[in-house]
C-alpha cells in the first residue's frame, strides 16, 4: 500500500481512522529551519472535525507532537516524525459495515485489492489519514514562504448548486477565507450554502462542492517536461485527497471554448522580469512554472457514508438495507481547504528542491573571447 509522496521532500503517512494515532514521517527537510508545534497546529485546527454544525460531530483535539528531527525548535536535517492521537474513537459504530460495503465507498475495492480492511471506519481511505498530509504540508509551506515568499491560499467556491462569485487571486488571504465556517469568501452565497448543508445533515444526506486554490510568488522554472509536468504533479496530489473527482487548472475546461487568439497569454516586461498580460495558462506552460500565479480547482463528491436507508447488497450479493452509523461530514469542502493547501505545498517544495539542485550543479556558461 503506497503511503509515500515526493522525491526530495518525501513524506510517509500512517494510521487509520480509529487506531491509536495518525501521523507522518518527513524525510528531506533542510536543516536550520525554525519549527515548533505551533507552526503546524494552525493548519490542523482548520482541518479539525467538530468545528461547527456543518461538519462531522466527531470531537478531536488533533494536537500535534514533534517526536524527532528538531532540537531547540530548529530542524536537524534528519527525519521529522509528527504524531496526532485519536481520542474520540467509536469503532462500535461500524458493525453492519463489516458485512456490507458502503455504496460508492472504498470498502469493496479495498477488499478486492487486499482481502482485508479495517473493520472500523474507512481505515486508510478515511479523511482522518489527511492529518499527516496537513502536518507535513504546513512544514513545506513554511519552507516555501521562507525561501520565496510563496503564498498558498484555498477557499470554497461552490457547494451543491450554489456557486460563489470569483475571488481576486491577488488579494485573497487565509484570514479572509476563515471569516466564515464555510471558508467561502462570498458573503452573498454563504448562508444559502450553510442552509443546504444543515438541511442535508439533519436528513442524513450529503452534498459535494469545489475548492479553488491560488499559489502566488512562484519562481519561473519549477517542473519538468513529459511525465513530471508541474500541473500533472498537482493533479496527482489533488486527486489523492479522499472524495476528489475532478481537477482543472488555468482556464480548464472553459478554455476549450476559446480560440487560440483569445486564449494565448502574450508576454510583457514587468518589474520582476518577463511576465504575461493574461493568465489563461494558470501559471504553467509546457509543464513548467512561468512566474505567474498558479490557480486551479478541485471537485469533491458528496460523502459516501450517509445515514439514510439505502438498498444495496452485502459481500455475498444478497439484497440488504444499509443505514450507516458513525459521524461523517455532510459536505467535506470546508475542511478540505487546508488539505488542498497542504498537497499543493508538498508538490511545490519538492519541485523547488529539484530546481535548486539543478541550478547548484549547472555549469557556468563560458564567455567566448572576441578574436
Amino acid at each position: 500500500m503506497s503511503s509515500n509522496f515526493g522525491t526530495l521532500f518525501r513524506v510517509s503517512t500512517f494510521g487509520e481512522s480509529h487506531c491509536k494515532s495518525v501521523g507522518v514521517v518527513i524525510d528531506g527537510c533542510p536543516p536550520g529551519l525554525s519549527l515548533v508545534e505551533a507552526d503546524i497546529q494552525h493548519q490542523l485546527d482548520r482541518r479539525r472535525p467538530g468545528q461547527s454544525k456543518i461538519t462531522t460531530d466527531r470531537k478531536e483535539k488533533d494536537q500535534v507532537q514533534i517526536l524527532s528531527g528538531t532540537e531547540h525548535g530548529v530542524t536537524l536535517g534528519s527525519p521529522i516524525a509528527l504524531k496526532v492521537d485519536n481520542l474520540d474513537q467509536r469503532p462500535g459504530d461500524y458493525g453492519d459495515m463489516e458485512t456490507i460495503p458502503r455504496p460508492s465507498h472504498a470498502d469493496f475495492t479495498y477488499m478486492a485489492t487486499y482481502g482485508i480492511k479495517a473493520s472500523s471506519g474507512g481505515g486508510r481511505s478515511s479523511a482522518r489519514e489527511t492529518i499527516g498530509t496537513v502536518s507535513s504540508g504546513a512544514v513545506a509551506e513554511k519552507i516555501l514562504k521562507s525561501a520565496y515568499g510563496m503564498e498558498i491560499v484555498a477557499w470554497v467556491s461552490s457547494v451543491g448548486p450554489f456557486e460563489a462569485a470569483p475571488a481576486d487571486h491577488q488579494t485573497i488571504t487565509k484570514e479572509i477565507v476563515d471569516q466564515t465556517d464555510l471558508r467561502c469568501p462570498d458573503p452573498e452565497i454563504v448562508e444559502q450554502m450553510r442552509a443546504l448543508i444543515v438541511q442535508l445533515k439533519d436528513g442524513g444526506d450529503s452534498t459535494g462542492g469545489i475548492v479553488s486554490c491560488v499559489i502566488r510568488k512562484v519562481p519561473a522554472g519549477l517542473g519538468e517536461p513529459v511525465y513530471d509536468k508541474l500541473e500533472a504533479k498537482l493533479a496527482q496530489a489533488m486527486l489523492a485527497i479522499p472524495a476528489t473527482k475532478g481537477f482543472e487548472i488555468g482556464s480548464g475546461f472553459g478554455g476549450t471554448r476559446l480560440r487560440g487568439s483569445e486564449h494565448n497569454d502574450p508576454f510583457v516586461l514587468k518589474d520582476s522580469g518577463l511576465g504575461t498580460v493574461s493568465n489563461n495558462s494558470g501559471g504553467i506552460q509546457g509543464g513548467i512554472s512561468n512566474g505567474e500565479s498558479i490557480y486551479f480547482r478541485v471537485a469533491f463528491n458528496p460523502p459516501a457514508t450517509i445515514s439514510q436507508p439505502q438498498q444495496t447488497a452485502n459481500y455475498q450479493g444478497s439484497t440488504v438495507t444499509l443505514k450507516a452509523k458513525g459521524r461523517h461530514d455532510p459536505c467535506v469542502v470546508p475542511r478540505a481547504v487546508p488539505i488542498v493547501e497542504a498537497m499543493a505545498a508538498l508538490v511545490m517544495v519538492d519541485m523547488a528542491m529539484r530546481q535548486e539542485a539543478r541550478l547548484a550543479l549547472r555549469p557556468t556558461p563560458r564567455v567566448r573571447e572576441r578574436s
